[in-house]
């Protein structure tokens, strides 16, 4: 293993995806499971994430199911890929957050998003329209003030004064807040990993250090995949990419189904565009093919971290992936590394 890797840590965004026939209280509870896996094997973060009136995804309360992942594990820091900010109160997310960091000290990363819900009838029933991403400099103004001195006579206990790290998710000019407000940025090569590259670039440029962290800090995400042969890694990509197309062509995603299903699919026109556009920039492979791959990545972007989410429709192939990659990457957890993090809210 190179030095640009060892330098880098590597930690797991799981989005609690649901497999055909398989229920969404059964996918939660392999969630629970897969974190206390990614401890054992050294990775050093696992997050979950938050969708709402998805049958493909079972992470509707992210906060919820990271005291689940908290409760399972000890040294692991459990945190959120993210709670979408526009979605909730500031005052809640806040109290919900110190909730946890009191009972899991240490341990609690508190990841935010802009995003606001995939449909309109998702946006309804959220109680917002697209228009409440507009107040989001606002919304995380707020929320961090919670963890200082509260806002206007408000107090969030027990937050007060509490140092529960926060990050952004955040895409191009994304990046740029998270810049304005000093916290550490996390980012997809949604657009193209030189797209990602310049946002990484503009991000560390405008930086302005403040109470959550003195320095730029990257956690870069994206899909890592190690099988015993590269056709096999790529087929574990099928289910995932599939489920890119037919929600963009029909409005839902759907539950995983099994590669050799997806390759005996007649395709429209449009959605084999963007089946095939969804199965461009993974990395996948054997050891040696993902780790060349993972180097190149790193030596780009100046990562500090890896945030691997990696979904299929083989739940023991996607375990032993991720198992495999640890093993590459000779992950060990040490507990004294776990309270030293980039980013508090306090």
């Amino acid at each position: 293993m190179t030095s640009a890797l060892r330098s880098v840590r590597f930690s797991v965004l799981d989005r609690s995806r649901v497999r055909r026939g398989q229920s969404h209280p059964a996918a939660l509870r392999e969630t629970v499971e897969f974190a206390r896996l990614a401890e054992q094997w050294g990775y050093h973060r696992f997050w979950v994430s938050e969708h709402h009136s998805v049958p493909g995804v079972a992470g509707s309360a992210p906060i919820v199911l990271a005291a689940a992942a908290a409760a399972a594990t000890a040294r692991i820091r459990i945190g959120t890929g993210g709670v979408m900010l526009p979605n909730h109160q500031p005052l809640i997310v806040a109290e919900q957050f110190g909730v946890l960091e009191s009972l899991y000290p240490g341990r609690i990363d508190m990841g935010l998003g802009r995003s606001v819900g995939f449909t309109d009838g998702v946006r309804r029933a959220l109680g917002h329209d697209k228009r409440a991403a507009e107040d989001f400099d606002a919304q995380l103004t707020e929320l961090l003030a919670y963890f200082t001195h509260g806002r206007q006579g408000v107090h969030a206990w027990p937050t007060e004064g509490l140092r529960v790290p926060a990050f952004l998710l955040a895409t191009r000019s994304g990046a740029e807040r998270a810049a304005r407000f000093g916290l550490p940025l996390v980012i997809a090569a949604v657009g193209g990993e030189d797209r990602m590259i310049a946002a990484i670039e503009r991000y560390r440029a405008e930086f302005r250090p403040a109470a959550s962290g003195a320095e730029p800090y990257v956690l870069v995400s994206g899909s890592v995949v190690i099988a015993d042969t590269t056709r096999q890694a790529h087929r574990l990509l099928l289910p995932e990419a599939w489920s890119t197309a037919y929600s963009r062509t029909r409005g839902a995603f759907p539950t995983l189904i099994p590669p050799s299903e997806i390759e005996a699919l007649t395709m429209t026109d449009r959605e084999r565009r963007i089946f095939d556009e969804a199965l461009r920039g993974h990395i996948h492979g054997t050891e040696d093919e993902v780790a060349d791959q993972l180097e190149r990545l790193v030596t780009r972007t100046g990562a500090d971290e890896i945030l691997v989410h990696t979904s299929t429709y083989d739940r023991a192939a996607r375990l032993e992936s991720h198992r495999r990659l640890a093993r590459l990457l000779r992950l060990s957890c040490d507990p004294a590394d776990v309270r030293e993090q980039p980013g508090t809210a306090a």
